[in-house]
């Protein structure tokens, strides 16, 4: 089992640096996940980020009054808070004891493996999302793509069930492994704006 904590690591690296990318003017950009613009999913990572490190951390989820639509918290300094999140995902996940056993997330109850691969899919799956809507690189490393496509793999399935992945695109099983883990999540890996 592959040890989730470095791969994290490496993972929050590539997408700050992505996120330090973001031009205000690009906030309006369609992305390949159709229900969000730049914004609306940067809405998105800043909304459910502390419901994931509440989960990590075993504590109370965040109270708040309204779904991730309900708010926008793009106002202000979401470059900040979103990286702050990101430094308190990655803290979360490295404390001893944090992968092991179960939590609770949004009611039920979960491995927290489970929700480490959540957060590695937001930064991965999310960050390509944004890198393809805005142009700017995002560098995922080969054992990053390869760890998330062998987690999302087991689950990819009742993500689509519950709307979270759309329909699976036809990808080669030679193909690497980020086009390969796009393509399971319901992404053209050759989308373009």
């Amino acid at each position: 089992m592959t040890d989730l904590r470095p791969v994290l690591t490496a993972a929050a690296e590539q997408f700050t640096g992505l996120l330090r990318q973001i031009e205000p003017a690009q906030l309006g950009n369609r992305t390949p996940c159709t229900e969000y613009d730049v914004r609306t999913l940067l809405n998105h990572l800043l909304y459910w980020g502390p419901w994931l490190e509440a989960a990590l951390r075993r504590e109370p989820a965040p109270s708040v009054s309204g779904g991730e639509r309900d708010v926008d918290l793009t106002q202000g300094d979401w470059l900040g808070d979103l990286c702050t999140l990101v430094d308190g995902l990655v803290d979360a996940c490295s404390r001893p004891g944090a992968l092991e056993g179960t939590t609770k997330f949004g009611g039920s109850e979960m491995p927290a493996r489970m929700i480490a691969e959540m957060v590695l899919t937001e930064w991965v799956v999310h960050g390509w999302d944004l890198s393809r809507a805005t142009g700017h690189p995002l560098a995922v490393a080969p054992e990053v793509a390869k760890a998330l496509f062998t987690a999302v793999q087991g689950t990819a399935e009742q993500a689509r069930e519950m709307k979270v992945f759309g329909a699976e695109v036809p990808c080669a099983e030679d193909a690497p492994a980020l086009d390969r883990l796009l393509a399971l999540t319901g992404r053209d890996p050759a989308w373009s704006r």
